[in-house]
């Protein structure tokens, strides 16, 4: 089976050859991995590692300045400065939002007259040619992170303080983020939504132990919005992707029930994502992928442990309505290769 034979096969509750995997990395990792096992590009990296990639396909927008962003929220493109942070002793560096452009702005007329981006700015019949380019591939484009752009407009701290304080101001800029990002998906799903698996409807909720924000919150500024757009991927019969982090559970039951289809990462060392409680309570009903430490494991331990944990992984899930092998994030720049080699190999020997 070709990787998008397998994926289609999960997303039909089928069984596939064997069990589906997936690559989250640093390019810093990536680029250490190619040179290592001397793959050309990213291609042959997974024809090696026999890792079912999902594609992220990017519409390009003629003012962005980054040229390495796997999703459409390119932050220049929405005034939102950025610093690069270097991390592990200089093994890694990441981009910081800096600068929140709406950090002073103290009324709802305010966020009326910023510079918000048009949607039909972006380069959506560029996407063609990508999805011929990876025809055998499992594909996703389009995406919607609704409080995590808020956050870096208006400052992370004023945007939480926004939801008690100055709701209008939250609802402003909530309410035009997601017209964007729904226009936007619109014109990328009328251009390739036939060859599209998935849309990616996410956020970050979760803390190491808690949520960022009540239920209550959620329910009142996010659920209704993202609803919105799971119904648009939906209405054409596209998947949704919903990445997570964290301690997200209490807000597993209403994620479900506006209708996501798959739930990534499952950092299951974080309070209450405890993976055969997931499985037990939600598996017939999403699909899980991720699931493999990368804040111990993965940087830390051995290719054991990773074997032990991949097969851990499969067992638990094996009954749920379908699991895609993967990081639970990112791979970081301090993960050994032998660790890295040891998560694909254990993908192919148990999830036979």
């Amino acid at each position: 089976m070709t990787p998008r034979q397998r994926w289609e096969a999960v997303l039909r509750g089928k069984r596939p050859d064997r069990v589906p995997c997936d690559y989250w990395g640093t390019s810093e990792i990536t680029s250490r991995l190619k040179r290592e096992l001397s793959c050309a590009g990213d291609r042959e990296l997974w024809e090696r590692l026999g890792i079912d990639k999902l594609i992220h396909l990017v519409p390009r927008h003629p003012r962005a300045t980054e040229d390495n962003w796997h999703l459409q929220s390119h932050f220049s493109v929405w005034h939102i400065g950025t610093r690069t942070v270097p991390y592990a002793d200089g093994l890694g560096c990441y981009e910081e939002a800096i600068e929140p452009p709406l950090a002073a702005a103290a009324s709802v007329r305010e966020i009326e007259q910023f510079d918000w981006p048009d949607p039909g700015e972006w380069d959506v019949a560029g996407l063609r040619e990508q999805c011929e380019a990876w025809r055998d591939y499992p594909l996703l484009a389009g995406s919607c992170e609704l409080f995590y752009l808020h956050c870096r407009l208006r400052g992370m701290e004023q945007a939480l303080e926004d939801l008690i304080v100055h709701p209008e101001i939250a609802d402003s800029i909530l309410e035009h983020i997601a017209a964007i990002d729904l226009a936007l998906t619109r014109r990328i799903l009328d251009e390739v939504g036939e060859s599209l698996l998935f849309s990616y409807v996410a956020e970050d909720l979760g803390t190491q132990e808690s949520l960022i924000m009540s239920p209550r919150l959620f329910r009142r500024f996010l659920k209704p919005r993202m609803a919105r757009m799971i119904d648009l991927v939906h209405s054409y019969g596209v998947k949704v992707f919903h990445h997570d982090d964290g301690a997200m559970r209490p807000l597993l039951p209403d994620l479900i029930e506006i209708g996501i289809d798959l739930l990534n990462p499952i950092q299951w060392r974080c309070r209450g994502m405890e993976r055969e409680a997931l499985a037990r309570d939600f598996g017939d009903q999403i699909v899980f992928h991720g699931g493999v430490d990368n804040q111990r494991t993965l940087p830390f331990g051995e290719a054991g442990d990773v074997r032990r944990q991949v097969r851990d992984n499969i067992a638990i899930f094996r009954d749920t309505k379908g699991y895609i092998v993967a990081p639970c994030h990112n791979l970081q720049p301090n993960t050994p290769t032998a660790n890295v080699l040891a998560l694909y190999e254990a993908a192919r020997e148990y999830g036979g």
